[in-house]
């Protein structure tokens, strides 16, 4: 079966970017999608539509072709109140480099990257983190399958399997505790809890 228009596909991959390994995903635990519902990058998806499983595939997406260029306009000063929690700033999420989910205009989560730390602001980044950079891919299609009607419907389902009763959530690394992401589920925007993996 070859790859179209929803389709769930099953990829292991590596991501390379400044020649160093990125990302990646092996044939364990590939990065599973429905093909052209926006889920990947459109040019990524454009490079693998039409094979089937067992095929390798390499390309490189140039910024503009991945996730932008990077852009100093996406650079926002925010009061250092904005990163307040009970009263009291949390100076230890404000570290130069760490990632932090925050709320935009319209209510949605966005990551920010702490840029720099002011005496009264913080510096945030809001572009993507690989933003500006070359992206260039490697892999193998290691399944093709037909979608249900409940994926399209709903998307794929991330599972996780919660060893401590209540569940459990991410951490840096992932899902803290007794808890294995299937899907692709281990960043940090990942929640796990009885009820499954949200990402």
């Amino acid at each position: 079966m070859k790859i179209e228009q929803n389709k769930v596909v099953a990829l292991s991959y590596q991501l390379t970017v400044d020649g160093a390994i990125a990302d990646k995903a092996d044939a364990e635990r590939p990065l599973q999608y429905i093909h052209g519902t926006g889920m990947l990058l459109p040019r990524f998806e454009e490079e693998v539509n039409g094979k089937e499983p067992g095929e390798e595939f390499e390309f490189t997406l140039s910024p503009e072709e991945g996730y932008g260029v990077y852009s100093s306009d996406y650079i926002f000063e925010l009061p250092l109140e904005a990163f307040m929690l009970d009263g009291v700033v949390r100076s230890d999420l404000l570290v130069p480099g760490r990632v932090i989910p925050m709320l935009n205009s319209e209510g949605g989560v966005v990551q920010g990257t702490v840029h720099e730390v002011k005496e009264n602001s913080v510096l945030m980044d809001f572009n993507h983190p690989m933003a500006g950079k070359t992206l260039h891919f490697t892999g193998k299609v290691e399944d093709v399958r037909e979608a249900t009607e409940d994926e399209l419907l709903n998307g794929l389902q991330r599972k996780c399997h919660c060893g401590k009763e209540g569940g459990c959530h991410s951490g840096e690394g992932g899902c803290e505790g007794d808890c294995a992401c299937e899907g692709n589920c281990g960043s940090e925007d990942c929640h796990c809890g009885s009820e499954g993996c949200n990402c």
